[in-house]
């Protein structure tokens, strides 16, 4: 019986935490060396530009896109973004930045290929007074 009655309290304690969603959001999205601002966002701090990046990639269209000449599905996944803004965050911290802001990713098709673009402004912060 007593065995019985830790089991009871066990499952009903894993059915609560089950339930469980923390106010604030727990992020598992990937880290990048630096900060990365997208368009409609803005970062704490003044900045001065150091440059414009961007990054780019092109893959063959899988024939697994395409049925009876109609496109089934785009190639782009989140990985290739992720891959792409890591490489752009490596670049702009090797430049000296602090921060991408501004940045955009653009994907487009043609027949042949799959095309991303990623683009941004590398920035370092300003001294703080």
């Amino acid at each position: 019986m007593k065995n019985a009655n830790w089991l009871l309290i066990g499952l009903l304690l894993c059915g609560l935490t089950s339930c469980f969603r923390p106010a604030i959001p727990i992020s598992t999205g990937p880290k990048y060396p630096i900060e990365i601002f997208y368009e409609n966002d803005r970062p704490p701090r003044p900045y001065e530009v150091l440059q414009e990046m961007e990054s780019r990639r092109e893959t063959p269209v899988a024939t697994r896109q395409y049925e009876d000449g109609r496109m089934l599905e785009r190639g782009n996944t989140m990985q290739d973004k992720e891959l792409l803004l890591a490489k752009l965050s490596l670049d702009a911290q090797k430049a000296g930045a602090d921060a991408l802001v501004n940045v955009r990713y653009k994907y487009y098709t043609t027949k042949t290929m799959n095309g991303y673009l990623l683009s941004g402004q590398a920035v370092k912060y300003r001294a703080e007074n």
